[in-house]
């Protein structure tokens, strides 16, 4: 059984040890365990699919998302392959075309760039080259962002070059409902799917319904490439994506304390194609905007936030947009990543910032 099922009319001990009658609340999981849940549905569920990646199968992945999935589905469904990130995808790419949908795990994000041929010239552009007549089911997945102090190359931000490459589409989970839906939608589509998971929150739990994506109600699924209010505010507006949507929470709950302000925390979970329209309608409410992640700022989706949000909310806001992001320098030293890293006071510094407008 799965970590996070119920056993149906399970009893459990009440205050003092007394017996209930009543089921077992589900146990919280961590975001990769929601991961793994989702990718064992989504392969139960379609035998199309396969992981592939560096160690995914017999050591079950660097941060474990794959674990006992080569055990249950077999090795010719969980392939561990050599250390070939562009032959990762390439292979990835001539499955799908024999009508496969390939999960690829790239081991942390600074590995991606020898794949970056095979994902921008091929992925993203056969179905466009072929006149629709070629699909490509593939997701890959990508570890992103840094918190964990690691060495140079695992603690990278890329999503701006895929955002910018048309025909690819770009998510970001944040927490573990959100990664154990969005793992399963990203492999259903008949697009290729940049799937970022925010590797220093892999180990941060909440309550998951492990069913598989299709047992689920629709009202307890949001869309693949839809934004989402996390927490309701009225005075200014936090966006963020990934590991940055619990730090705009934490900013929020220090802001109401502190100061009484409300602030509105908008989760973007697409980055390409965007959702806006949560965001403008929050704008609209609010008046000012607070755009938070760790890439640096330069050509950035907090650039593409700002200006359309600009373009479209102009006479409903009240100050500039502002941004809080990492710097545009190379990702620092693990010892430094803590002055390079959107924190809780940068960013109350910017809806300062805004209120002073």
């Amino acid at each position: 059984m799965t970590s996070g099922a119920v056993i149906a009319g399970e009893q459990h001990a009440g205050v003092g040890g007394e017996r209930t009658g009543e089921p077992a609340s589900p146990a919280p999981i961590t975001l990769a365990k929601a991961l793994n849940l989702g990718l064992r549905s989504a392969m139960a569920a379609d035998p199309k699919v396969v992981v592939m990646g560096e160690d995914v199968g017999t050591l079950g992945g660097v941060f474990r998302v794959t674990d006992g999935l080569q055990k249950e589905f077999g090795e010719a469904r969980v392939i561990d392959t050599p250390l070939a990130e562009s032959a990762i995808v390439g292979t990835a790419i001539g499955l799908a075309m024999r009508g496969y949908r390939p999960v690829c795990e790239i081991q942390f994000d600074g590995f991606v760039y020898p794949a970056f041929d095979q994902i921008v010239s091929q992925l993203a552009k056969l179905h466009y080259r072929s006149a629709g007549r070629i699909r490509l089911p593939v997701t890959i997945r990508i570890p992103f962002g840094g918190g964990i102090g690691a060495v140079e190359h695992h603690s990278e931000s890329p999503e701006a070059y895929f955002c910018h490459t048309a025909g690819l589409k770009v998510v970001a989970c944040s927490n573990p409902v959100d990664a154990h839906q969005m793992i399963q939608q990203a492999i259903r589509s008949d697009d290729p799917v940049i799937f970022l998971e925010p590797k220093r929150r892999y180990w941060e739990k909440a309550v998951v319904d492990p069913r598989p994506l299709g047992e689920l109600a629709a009202d307890a699924t949001t869309g693949l490439h839809s934004s989402a209010v996390v927490r309701a505010g009225t005075d200014a507006t936090l966006v963020g994506y990934g590991p940055t949507v619990r730090t705009c929470l934490d900013a929020a709950e220090v802001s109401a304390a502190d100061e009484g302000r409300s602030l509105e925390v908008v989760d973007l979970r697409s980055l390409s194609p965007l959702d806006l329209e949560p965001v403008l309608a929050s704008v609209r409410r609010t008046g000012r905007l607070v755009v938070v992640h760790e890439a640096p700022s330069n050509v950035s989706v907090s650039a593409e936030v700002a200006a359309r949000v600009t373009e479209q909310a102009f006479y409903s806001l009240e100050a500039p947009v502002l941004r809080v992001t990492g710097f545009d320098t190379p990702y620092p030293p693990a010892r430094l990543e803590d002055h390079y890293l959107p924190d809780v006071d940068r960013i109350l510094d910017a809806v300062d910032r805004s209120f002073g407008y």
